[in-house]
């Protein structure tokens, strides 16, 4: 058994398959791909804007998400890497349960985003340049939603 938040598992070493479990490359693929080719401009305007039906407010949501969920990927990573050596089980708890949470608020979260984007882009018109992009932010946003789940099992 693992014990009260893994408690058994305590002094125990890094466990590699379960980080190449964690979903950062799929927020790193969407942030990049709404920050390099997400705005676009026309000939004639020279402005940018969201290749996303011109709603700024998608390519915000792709970016945010996708941001945040890379760097708290990194603060769980680290937490995995140091949960072994915490022996206190109330800190072990409390790390479990923010996990938990994180994990289905994210999870949530994606899901908004993929159905977001995917309505922003159905509406775009005129999109040459940045359409693959925004088609693999619209494919990672829905992996997303699948390894955010899946973090959340792992985390219950």
């Amino acid at each position: 058994g693992g014990g009260a938040y893994g408690a058994a598992k305590a002094g125990g070493a890094f466990d590699l398959v379960h980080f190449v479990q964690q979903p950062q490359v799929f927020a790193l693929i969407v942030f990049a791909c709404l920050v390099g080719d997400g705005y676009t401009s026309r000939a004639e305007d020279p402005e940018l804007f969201c290749v996303f039906n011109h709603n700024e407010d998608a390519c915000r949501y792709g970016i945010g998400i996708g941001v945040l969920a890379f760097l708290a990927c990194i603060f769980f990573f680290m937490v995995d890497v140091y949960f072994p050596q915490i022996s206190n089980t109330t800190d072990r708890k409390y790390l479990v349960l923010a996990d938990l949470g994180f994990s289905g608020l994210w999870t949530f979260l994606w899901f908004i985003g993929f159905c977001f984007l995917t309505n922003q882009w159905s509406w775009a018109q005129d999109v040459y340049i940045g359409a693959d992009s925004a088609r693999a932010a619209i494919t990672f946003s829905f992996f997303s939603i699948f390894s955010w789940g899946l973090l959340l099992t792992f985390a219950y």
